[in-house]
C-alpha cells in the first residue's frame, strides 16, 4: 500500500469480484481479505484520516450557468510502524485472490475499440491495449428513481441486442445523476419552475462531457434543448394512457368519486380534467416515485391518484392499476410513454449507435406532440395535453389546453402526412392559442400563482 490507501480500494475490489467468472467464495474471500487488511492497517499500523476533494466541471460554454462540482471522499493512511504479522498474512492472501479474479474476469485482455468513421455504422472492436479495458465505450445520464433506472436498463439492453461490442456489462456505463426535481418533492411543478427539472443536471452532464447521452422520459423534457443537443432516438413508444387508482379498488371512474373526496395529483392537466368531471374533488400536490404514491394511497393520504400506464408496465407493477382511462376521459401529457436518448449533435460515435435505435413512427407522433406544445410556450405550469397516432402513414392528433380549474377547455383535431408532423402539431397550437385568446393564457398564469395549483398539502 505504500504510504497510503484510498477507499476507492474496497469498491474497485468489490466490483472486480462481482463481475469475475469465479466462486461465490473466491470472490467473498478476496473481500473479506480487504476488509481484514484495512482494519488492521487501521488499528496496529497507523490512523485514517478522511477528506473530501472537489473537483469543477469545465464551464457550459454559455449553455447553463454556474459549474458542476462533484465531491469524492479520499482516505489517506499515515504509517506509525511496522506491519503486524495478521496485516502481512492477509495482504498475501489477497494479492493471491485478486490475481486470480483478474485472470478470470471479462474486463481481463478486453479489446480496444477500432476508430469511427463519420456517416458510417459503429465497427467492431479490434484488438487494443490494457487501458482501454477499463474504459466504457458508451456514458450513459439518467436520474436516480426506479422507473428512471428501469429505462434505463431498457436502453442499455437495446444497445447490447443491436451492437455485439455493447453486450459486455462494463460496455456501456450507467451514472445516475440527482436531479432538482427528485430532490424538491413537498412543492408542485408548477411552483418551482415547470420543464426542465428533471433534466437540468443532466443537460450540466451532458454539456460538460461527463456522459455521452442521457436516457428521458420524453414528457419531462423541455421543447427548447441546450444548444447543440438533439434528441437523436425514440424507443418504441410504450401504452401512452393514464390509470386511476382507487384506495379500496372500488372506484374506477374520475366522476364517481364522492363530493369532498380528494386526488392526489402534481399534474395541472390531469388536475384540470378531473375538475371538468368531477367538481366536488379536491386535487392536493402528490409528488414522489410510483412506489412512495402508492404507500401514500395505502396510507390513506388520498383517496386515488393516477400515474402513467407506461411507467407501471415498465416496472411490472401494472396489477396496482383500479382501471385504465381512455383519451376520452383523460387526454394523456404530451410525449408520455416515450423514452428518449438525448446526444450532442457533433459526437457521431454515440450518434452512429443511437439512431440505429429510433423507432420512426413514434419519432413523428411525439415531434408533432411536442410542437404543438411548443406553439403554446407550454411547461409544467400550463394545463396541456396531446397525443398522436401513426397509422398506416396517416397521423392522428388530438390536443388540449384548459384552465387550472377545469372550466375553460380548448380542444382541436388534426389528420395529415405522418412526415408532416411538426407542421401539423405547430397548425393545431396556433389554432387553439387563437381560440383562447392571450388574454386566456395571461389569466391562467396569474391563477397559476395566486393560487399555487395543486400545492396544497392533503386534509386528511
Amino acid at each position: 500500500f505504500g504510504s497510503s490507501c484510498s477507499l476507492d480500494f474496497v469498491q474497485a475490489l468489490w466490483v472486480l469480484a462481482m463481475h469475475s467468472r469465479v466462486s461465490a467464495s473466491l470472490a467473498a474471500a478476496a473481500v473479506w481479505c480487504g476488509i481484514v487488511l484495512l482494519l488492521a492497517v487501521q488499528q496496529n499500523v497507523g490512523f485514517l484520516t478522511i477528506s473530501s476533494s472537489r473537483s469543477t466541471a469545465p464551464p457550459s460554454q454559455g449553455l447553463l450557468r454556474g459549474t458542476a462540482t462533484q465531491t469524492q471522499p479520499h482516505a489517506h493512511f499515515q504509517p506509525a510502524g511496522a506491519v503486524a504479522a495478521s496485516t502481512a498474512l492477509a495482504a498475501t492472501l489477497l494479492a493471491l485472490v485478486t490475481r486470480r479474479m483478474g485472470q478470470s474476469s471479462p474486463l481481463a485482455g478486453r479489446p480496444k475499440a477500432a476508430s469511427f468513421r463519420p456517416g458510417s455504422s459503429p465497427v467492431s472492436l479490434a484488438a487494443g491495449s490494457e487501458a482501454a479495458a477499463k474504459m466504457p465505450i458508451l456514458r450513459m445520464g439518467t436520474r436516480g428513481s426506479p422507473l428512471a433506472l428501469a429505462q434505463a436498463y431498457e436502453a442499455k439492453k437495446r444497445l447490447a441486442e443491436t451492437f455485439p461490442e455493447l453486450a459486455p456489462d462494463d460496455a456501456v456505463d450507467i451514472r445516475i445523476i440527482s436531479t432538482t426535481g427528485d430532490q424538491r418533492l413537498e412543492i408542485s411543478l408548477a411552483a418551482i419552475g415547470g420543464k426542465g427539472l428533471f433534466t437540468r443536471e443532466l443537460d450540466v452532464a451532458l454539456a460538460a462531457k461527463e456522459v455521452d447521452f442521457c436516457v428521458h422520459s420524453t414528457k419531462d423534457v423541455p421543447t427548447d434543448l441546450i444548444p447543440d443537443t438533439e434528441l437523436c432516438t425514440m424507443l418504441p413508444r410504450e401504452d401512452t394512457r393514464d390509470v386511476l387508482i382507487s384506495k379500496d379498488g372500488k372506484v374506477a371512474k374520475i366522476a364517481d368519486f364522492p363530493e369532498g373526496s380528494v386526488i392526489g395529483t402534481a399534474s395541472l392537466r390531469r388536475q384540470a380534467q378531473i375538475y371538468a368531471v368531477n367538481s366536488g374533488v379536491t386535487c392536493v400536490n402528490f409528488r414522489g416515485n410510483v412506489q412512495t404514491r402508492l404507500r401514500k394511497l395505502q396510507a390513506g393520504d388520498v383517496d386515488g391518484t393516477l400515474l402513467a400506464l407506461a411507467g407501471l408496465k415498465r416496472m411490472n407493477m401494472e396489477e396496482h392499476a383500479t382501471s385504465v382511462l381512455e383519451w376520452e376521459e383523460m387526454l394523456p401529457a404530451i410525449s408520455q410513454g416515450a423514452i428518449s436518448f438525448q446526444c450532442r449533435s457533433d459526437d457521431e460515435k454515440t450518434l452512429g449507435y443511437l439512431r440505429a435505435l429510433s423507432h420512426l413512427p413514434t419519432m413523428q407522433a411525439v415531434s408533432c406532440e411536442r410542437s404543438f406544445l411548443a406553439a403554446l410556450d407550454g411547461n409544467c405550469k400550463t394545463p396541456i395535453a396531446g397525443q398522436a397516432r401513426v397509422t398506416d402513414g396517416k397521423l392522428h392528433f388530438q390536443g388540449l389546453v384548459s384552465s387550472p380549474d377545469g372550466k375553460q377547455m380548448f380542444r382541436v383535431e388534426r389528420t395529415g402526412a405522418a412526415d408532416e408532423g411538426v407542421a401539423i402539431g405547430n397548425d393545431a397550437g396556433l389554432e387553439v392559442r387563437k381560440e383562447a385568446g392571450e388574454k386566456f393564457f395571461e389569466e391562467m398564469q396569474t391563477y397559476v400563482q395566486a393560487v399555487a395549483a395543486a400545492n396544497t398539502k392533503p386534509t386528511k
